[in-house]
């Protein structure tokens, strides 16, 4: 085949002019390459996702949990209740004879001790009454001798035949009378002395005193319902709660020996422990609306750490078990096969163990069955376990533990 000039022209300006169009229209060409380089990019990412994620899948995480070791130690039972602080003595103090209120000698809220001076009461009406009584009884013992002397002088006429036997009987009759009115003045007399130290009233009792129910210048009565004042013993304080009715069988059996029971006084959050004391006495009757029976704790609030009404959380100590497999009570977990915890194996797995709990105090649980002591057992995160789940351990403050498989013990 053969190309004639004209042809050959033809091809070389139709190649220009193609050059020439590629050459205005570059932006064109380089968009193109872009989404090409654009797709593949987009091709080999998901790619690589797509393998990220098979061999994500095919390594199980580790999951961050804190353990501690179940340890064995003496564990101890305690029974709680809700009570009050109850003083031994309350004692209003009232006068005991009527008159004018002279004088005040003790400050609100004071300390008193027995037989300390607290008011007086004006004594003149009582001195007048002891003074009428002491003039009654020397006119009536006058009286008196002169009978005596009259008697003696009677028996002797009698014995001379001299009186009749009816005026001898008279006057020893007489004489008779008048010890007896002497006696009565006597009375009259200790009763007058004895109003007068009614006049100075003391207090009865050791305790604080409490706010003044009277002022100075009034007048008292016996009657008074109120009374002047209030004292109320603080030291020893007792302090009585509640126990359940199964509890108290326990606390029989101990008060049976002779032992003493320790029990704790804490605040109505269970955080400060206020005073300790020990079991006075149980009482004699059970409450059937509750099911529960009252305990009196004595304590001695030496450093008034107790206070009349005060409600505390008291903690009676029933029993010491000696060598008990102890573990904290957020181990503890609970399903429908019952109670169970996770224990942390050598090669950081856990597996489920089933568990029989003895006791729950506070923070602390005694293991009875299905647990040893040195096992690990899962306290926090438990909730994304399951068996057979791979686990890092994390100590208690947030850091990761060692892989010599220490943890925390002192829980």
């Amino acid at each position: 085949m053969t190309f004639t000039p004209e042809a050959n022209k033809k091809k070389d300006m139709s190649k220009g002019t193609r050059a020439g169009w590629l050459f205005r229209h570059w932006w064109i060409v380089l968009l193109v390459l872009c989404l090409i380089g654009v797709g593949v990019y987009l091709l080999f990412a998901k790619a690589q996702s797509r393998a990220a994620k098979q061999k994500q899948g095919s390594v199980t995480p580790m999951v961050p949990v804190v353990a501690v070791e179940a340890k064995k130690t003496g564990f101890n039972v305690y029974i709680t209740g809700l009570g009050s602080a109850t003083p031994l003595n309350t004692i209003i103090v009232r006068t005991r004879v009527d008159g004018e209120l002279m004088e005040v000698l003790y400050r609100e809220g004071q300390i008193v001790s027995s037989g300390e001076l607290l008011a007086k009461i004006d004594p003149r009406p009582f001195e007048v009454q002891l003074t009428q009584a002491e003039g009654q009884m020397a006119r009536d013992v006058a009286q008196l001798k002169n009978a005596q002397l009259d008697l003696e002088r009677f028996r002797v006429l009698w014995e001379q035949d001299s009186v009749a036997k009816q005026q001898l009987d008279t006057q020893e009759a007489l004489v008779r009378q008048l010890e007896g009115t002497v006696k009565n003045d006597q009375g009259q007399i200790d009763s007058a002395k004895l109003n007068l130290v009614y006049c100075q009233i003391t207090a009865p009792i050791s305790g604080r005193i409490g706010l003044r129910l009277v002022d100075p210048g009034n007048i008292v009565h016996v009657t008074d319902a109120n009374g002047l004042v209030v004292i109320t013993q603080l030291q020893p304080i007792t302090i009585i709660f509640p126990i359940p009715e199964d509890s108290l069988s326990q606390v029989l059996a101990k008060l049976k020996t002779g032992e003493r029971l320790p029990v704790e006084a804490y605040d109505r959050e269970m955080r400060q422990r206020l005073a300790v004391g020990s079991l006075l006495t149980v009482d004699n009757q059970i409450d059937p609306t509750t099911g529960t029976v009252r305990l009196k704790a004595i304590f001695p609030n030496e450093k008034n750490e107790l206070f009349p009404n005060q409600f505390v959380n008291a903690r009676l100590l029933v029993d010491v078990r000696r060598e008990a497999t102890v573990v904290p009570s957020p181990a503890l977990q609970r399903g429908p096969q019952g109670t169970f915890v996770y224990v942390v194996k050598a090669d950081r797995t856990v597996t489920v163990r089933p568990i029989t709990v003895a006791e729950i105090q506070g923070d602390e649980a005694s293991v009875k069955t299905g647990l040893s002591p040195g096992e690990l057992v899962v306290i926090d995160g438990q909730d994304r376990l399951r068996e057979g789940t791979r686990v890092e351990l994390k100590a208690q403050s947030g850091g990761t533990a060692q892989n010599d498989g220490t943890t925390q013990r002192g829980y």
